[in-house]
C-alpha cells in the first residue's frame, strides 16, 4: 500500500467527519472531493486544489444561471457541459473539471437553485479540496534514495556500454545485446521524472541539481547512440581503434565521478593529432574504418564536452 493511498484515506476521513460536524449536505461528497484533491508533489497539492476549487465556483455560478433560466433538464447538464468544459480548459483550469462536475450534479439533484445550496456546495469545496492540501503539506516522500539508486543505475549501465564498446573496436566479431544500452535508458527517464517531483516537494525554482544531471546523462545517452551506429562499421581491428578502446575504458570511473578531471578529453586530444601524423589508408576498408573510427572521436568529444559544461570542474595538472 502506497503512501499516496494511506494519505488518500486521511483526507477523505477527516473530510467526511468535518462535513458531518458542519452539518454540511451530503458529507460524503467532501470525502470525493478530498480523493480528487490529493497528489504526488506539495507543490501541485496546492496548485490544483486552488484549481480546482476556481473551476468548480464558476461552474456551480454557470450551472446555477442554465437550471435557474432553462429548467433542471438532462439536456440543460449537456448544455452545461458544452459550454463549460471549453472554458475552463481555455483559461488552464481544465484540472478542476471533475471537481466542478461533481458540485453541479449535486446541485441538479437538488431541483432547485438557493443561497443555503450555494453556501453548502462552497463549505464542500473548501472542506475536501481543504484536507487534501494540508495533507499534501504534511507528508511527502523524499526521492534522495530512489535518485541515488538510479544514478548508480546509470553509470553502472554507461560502464557497460563503454567496456562492451571497446571489446568491440578489438575483436570486431564481439557480441552484445545492448542490455546496458536499455537500463540507461530507464533510469534515465525514470530520473528526469523523480527529479522533477524532487524539486516540486520543496517548492524549488529552477533546475536542481537532480534535473542538471539526468539532462546531462540524456544527452550523453544520445551521443553513445551516435557512436555504436559509427561502430557498426568498424569491421576490423586497425591500430587506431585499440586506442580508442582505451579511452572508452578510462571512462568507465570517469562517468561515476561528479568532478570533470579532463583525462579522457587530453587523451582524445593527443589522438587526433596521431591521426594527423599517419600514414593515408592504403585501402578501401582501411579508408572507410579509420573514417568511422574518426567520426567516433568527435562524437565521444562531444559527450565530454557535456561532462564538462554539466560537472563541477576542478584543475588538473596533465600527466
Amino acid at each position: 500500500m502506497g503512501i499516496r493511498v494511506v494519505k488518500t484515506a486521511l483526507a477523505t476521513l477527516a473530510a467526511i467527519y468535518t462535513a458531518a460536524y458542519l452539518g454540511l449536505s451530503p458529507p460524503l461528497s467532501a470525502g470525493i472531493l478530498a480523493i480528487l484533491g490529493v497528489e504526488v508533489t506539495r507543490m501541485r497539492g496546492v496548485q490544483m486544489p486552488l484549481v480546482r476549487f476556481v473551476a468548480s465556483v464558476l461552474g456551480l455560478f454557470l450551472a446555477s444561471i442554465l437550471f435557474e433560466t432553462l429548467g433542471f433538464h438532462i439536456w440543460v447538464v449537456a448544455l452545461f457541459i458544452m459550454l463549460t468544459f471549453p472554458i475552463l480548459s481555455r483559461f488552464h483550469l481544465k484540472d478542476g473539471i471533475v471537481t466542478s462536475s461533481v458540485i453541479v450534479f449535486h446541485v441538479f439533484g437538488n431541483g432547485e437553485v438557493t443561497t443555503d445550496l450555494i453556501g453548502n456546495e462552497i463549505m464542500l469545496l473548501i472542506t475536501g479540496l481543504g484536507w487534501a492540501t494540508v495533507i499534501n503539506l504534511i507528508y511527502m516522500p523524499t526521492e534522495e534514495k530512489r535518485l541515488l539508486r538510479l544514478r548508480s543505475d546509470t553509470e553502472q549501465a554507461f560502464a557497460g556500454i563503454f567496456i562492451n564498446m571497446a571489446k568491440t573496436l578489438r575483436e570486431p566479431s564481439h557480441l552484445w545485446d545492448g542490455q546496458e544500452l536499455l537500463d540507461a535508458h530507464q533510469a534515465i527517464s525514470i530520473g528526469a521524472t523523480r527529479a522533477t517531483v524532487g524539486r516540486e516537494n520543496r517548492f524549488g525554482r529552477g533546475e536542481q541539481y537532480w534535473e542538471v544531471y539526468y539532462r546531462m546523462r540524456k544527452d550523453q545517452l544520445d551521443s553513445i547512440q551516435h557512436m555504436l551506429v559509427l561502430l557498426a562499421f568498424v569491421y576490423e581491428t586497425v591500430p587506431q581503434g585499440e586506442h580508442i578502446a582505451e579511452v572508452l575504458e578510462g571512462l568507465v570511473d570517469d562517468v561515476k565521478s561528479d568532478v570533470y578531471v579532463g583525462e579522457a578529453e587530453r587523451r582524445l586530444t593527443r589522438l587526433r593529432e596521431d591521426f594527423r601524423a599517419m600514414e593515408l589508408p592504403k585501402t578501401r576498408q582501411e579508408f572507410e574504418v579509420r573514417a568511422s573510427l574518426l567520426e567516433l572521436c568527435r562524437e565521444l568529444d562531444r559527450f565530454l564536452i557535456t561532462a564538462k559544461q554539466m560537472k563541477k570542474k576542478r584543475e588538473v595538472q596533465p600527466a
